[in-house]
């Protein structure tokens, strides 16, 4: 038998009990942890010579490493840590080593889950610079006190950032974060972007004009205008441009308003008016926009029986829903099997009257017809500059507002019928007339279309 054996042996005797330990260590930052000994080796290094100085208590060194760098101790969502945890579970640790108890967690909260998952599975919990075992009463209570003042120093550095960040904020600096579109970072200062400056004006204008995020949105994507991304801007992306009071040269914290470093984007007097609209409730706004948008064919859409169809709209689930109803629904007096529609969606045959107006205004027949009308007027127009023309109101369509639209329909059509088998539209013959006369071009006679 070897001298080695022998030293071995009479260091830890066979009747002592073997004590698997695992040492963990921790970093906030990754910082020096690519040189070749870091502080996680020498954490290590003082934990290993204090398992070794416990031989005799048989304790062991557990082959796996737990070592976290660059996780904050604020939290126990680290890799090793939870590692560790598992094992723990499984009962493969005995002795949990550190080098100080707030490598392990800076929250005193964490600390107390930390310890009662160590205390069910019978694991002892060691500190090197600050010895002691969690398995006694005085352990415990010395293990309370030392990460009291752990989470006291942690507190007192996130008040320290939290007050440099205050005083930053009231003199006006950018303290970092998401940079807002219509500005650039440079040299740690806000610097306005022209191009992008332009579509932010633009979105507050189109509020002002239409006091709808919807319908901002829809003339926004009608105009190409998107976000720094390419992606087209919703309801939600407008609300918060509209709040955000950078854009006035003011930035906020905590709900008060400091005058910024920054150049403002958006003149005072425009934005006064998007946020005069924005104290207006959403749903009075809504019933005011649909004051100024009537029924689409409403005067203009009839029964078989030769009685106009009543706009009207019911509520489900909080989604509006609108019809166009029969005056004998409305009245009580329809019998079954009278051949006449009693109710229509009107989404339904609005879309249909005006997707046949669309496609009636893109026939051959009658961009031919208003080119040989109009050569009377205008001789050295083309055919081709008729089609331009005609064609232009296509892609204006989705742009125009509501009441707009309305005006278009009531100029072009002359009354709808709809029954069981479809629907006829008849166009208005001095109304087609009239809306190529504003396009700049003459148009003869009138046409009728089945939906």
């Amino acid at each position: 038998m070897s001298r080695r054996k022998l030293l071995t042996d009479s260091v830890m005797p066979a009747s002592v009990k073997k004590l698997r330990c695992a040492v963990y260590t921790r970093k906030s930052t990754d910082e020096g942890l690519d040189r070749e000994f870091n502080t996680l080796d020498a954490q290590r290094d003082a934990c290993e010579a204090y398992v070794a100085s416990q031989r005799a208590e048989g304790w062991v060194l557990v082959r796996d490493r737990y070592d976290d760098g660059g996780f904050s101790g604020g939290t126990l969502e680290r890799p090793a840590l939870r590692r560790l945890l598992a094992d723990i579970e499984q009962g493969r640790v005995d002795v949990i080593v550190v080098y100080k108890i707030d490598r392990l967690s800076r929250s005193l909260m964490d600390f107390a889950k930390l310890v009662e998952t160590m205390e069910a599975h019978g694991v002892t919990f060691v500190s090197v610079t600050q010895s002691f075992n969690t398995t006694t009463s005085m352990g415990r209570l010395t293990l309370n006190i030392l990460l009291s003042f752990a989470q006291f120093e942690r507190e007192v550095i996130g008040e320290r950032i939290r007050d440099k960040f205050a005083a930053s904020r009231a003199r006006g600096m950018w303290m970092g974060g998401k940079v807002p579109i219509g500005y650039d970072v440079r040299n740690r200062k806000l610097l306005a972007n022209e191009v992008e400056a332009a579509r932010v004006r633009r979105v507050f204008e189109l509020f002002v004009e239409t006091g709808s995020g919807t319908e901002t949105a829809k003339r926004l994507q009608a105009e190409g205008v998107t976000s720094r991304s390419g992606r087209p801007l919703d309801k939600g992306d407008i609300y918060k441009l509209l709040n955000l009071r950078t854009y006035i040269g003011e930035v906020t914290h905590k709900g008060q308003v400091y005058p910024g470093e920054h150049e403002a984007i958006v003149p005072r007097t425009l934005w006064d008016k998007a946020h005069a609209t924005l104290q207006v409730s959403p749903r009075a706004r809504a019933a005011q926009n649909r004051q100024h948008a009537p029924a689409l064919l409403k005067g203009l859409i009839f029964g078989t029986d030769g009685r106009a169809l009543s706009p009207t709209h019911a509520r489900k689930n909080g989604r509006l829903y609108r019809y166009y109803v029969a005056q004998r629904v409305l009245k009580g007096d329809a019998v079954e099997d009278d051949g006449i529609v009693r109710r229509v969606s009107a989404a339904q045959i609005e879309a249909a009257v005006v997707n046949q107006v669309r496609a009636l205004l893109r026939q051959p027949e009658i961009i031919v017809g208003t080119w040989l009308a109009a050569r009377a007027e205008a001789p050295d127009l083309t055919e081709m500059e008729v089609r331009d023309v005609l064609e232009r109101l296509d892609p204006l369509w989705g742009e125009l507002f509501p009441a707009e639209q309305a005006r278009i329909v009531r100029t072009l059509v002359q009354r709808v019928v709809v029954g069981p088998g479809g629907a006829d539209i008849r166009l208005r013959v001095e109304g087609l007339a009239s809306l190529v006369r504003d396009l700049g071009v003459l148009v003869p006679g009138a046409e009728r279309v089945a939906v």
